[in-house]
């Protein structure tokens, strides 16, 4: 319950379009939060108040204080209402029983941004998966867009950097579907590229070979199932994690097949994967444009696809970006960063191209 403690209409979530808020007035407003017990004060709070100080960083001019059941706030007219927004959101999640951590809390924020029409507790409290204790959920508005299109087509690019779940996310998504049985087997796959290394021959069977490429999809599987039935799934064709070269030749019926690091697959190889799609099945294709490790001069498929598949019905590209990332904070920053300095590199390439034409000397 939100009461207003001064002649202004108090604020309460709903009033204003998602990501709205109203419109700034002059002089300081205040508003009173109240709680319906001290249990959820707690929880929307955060254990020793972690969630109150979150929101005390993100607003230095806003005065707080805690009473009771009751939390007030003064400050700058444009600020108040922006919390009590925010303070609305945290109560919806915690309905739902999600836990309310910092992570959760800038997510939040990053959400009521982007002034979507998708309300951010639906987007944080879509459950994909549960296992061992955890559930598998995404975490921003382009995730839950990723994850909506995986359940509305048929061939599914999610193309993004380094920590944007893509992979993860497909992975839960084809664990889903084989436990509600929408499929028979899950495929998972990658092409076999040393990421600017030269390993050289590695000793061991074929499999001691090519496990190392494949251990990252080894490790979502691990986290979302029981790590026993594994094997025991893989001996019985359900779970399949090989090289994409073994693809070649076959027709992939009733399965959920993921490309991973499809950046680093020739357009030969792309269109032979993509031709293995049989009756029943969905594919999920993901990689990072930025990040290719083909020999110098090779084209990636992932870079063209879009131009030649783009407006095929059932066939969907979701984007992600840095805002996506759900690693360490530093991670989104790296990402960042690097994509600054690519924007540079080929602004600089442009420019020269223009003077060398601009002195005669473009052939």
């Amino acid at each position: 319950m939100t009461e207003s403690v001064n002649s202004r209409p108090k604020a309460t979530a709903g009033e204003a379009g998602a990501g709205e808020f109203p419109h700034s007035i002059p002089g300081v407003r205040t508003e009173v939060v109240v709680f319906d017990s001290s249990d959820q004060m707690v929880q929307s709070l955060g254990s020793h108040d972690e969630a109150l100080r979150f929101i005390e960083e993100q607003f230095p001019g806003v005065d707080f204080h805690v009473r009771g059941n009751e939390l007030s706030l003064s400050g700058p007219p444009a600020d108040v209402p922006r919390i009590m927004r925010l303070l609305e959101e945290i109560r919806g999640l915690v309905a739902k029983g999600t836990i309310i951590t910092t992570d959760v809390l800038q997510q939040l924020v990053l959400l009521l941004r982007t002034q979507s029409l998708q309300n951010p507790v639906d987007v944080l409290t879509h459950n994909i998966l549960s296992s061992r204790g955890r559930t598998i959920r995404p975490k921003t508005l382009n995730q839950k867009n990723y994850v909506d299109a995986i359940d509305d087509n048929t061939v599914i690019f999610g193309i993004g950097p380094a920590g944007t779940g893509k992979t993860y996310l497909a992975v839960a998504k084809a664990v889903q579907a084989l436990q509600l049985k929408e499929v028979n087997r899950i495929i998972l796959t990658r092409p076999a590229v040393e990421a600017g290394e030269r390993l050289g021959f590695l000793p061991g069977t074929l499999s001691d070979k090519i496990d190392p490429y494949l251990r990252p999809l080894y490790d979502a599987l691990h986290d979302m199932m029981d790590p026993e039935s594994i094997p025991r799934l893989m001996a019985a064709g359900t779970i399949e994690v090989a090289p994409l070269a073994y693809m070649r030749g076959r027709t992939l019926n009733d399965a959920f097949i993921i490309l991973d690091e499809a950046q680093n697959t020739t357009p030969e190889q792309m269109k032979m994967f993509l031709t293995r799609l049989g009756f029943g099945s969905k594919m999920v294709v993901t990689g990072d444009v930025t990040q290719v490790d083909l020999p110098f001069g090779t084209r990636s498929g992932l870079r063209i696809v879009h131009d030649i598949l783009e407006g095929i019905d059932g066939v969907n590209f979701s984007m992600l970006d840095a805002a996506d990332v759900v690693r360490h904070r530093l991670v989104a920053d790296i990402v960042s960063a690097y994509s600054t300095w690519d924007d540079k590199q080929r602004l600089r390439a442009k420019h020269s191209a223009v003077a060398r034409e601009k002195r005669g000397d473009h052939q």
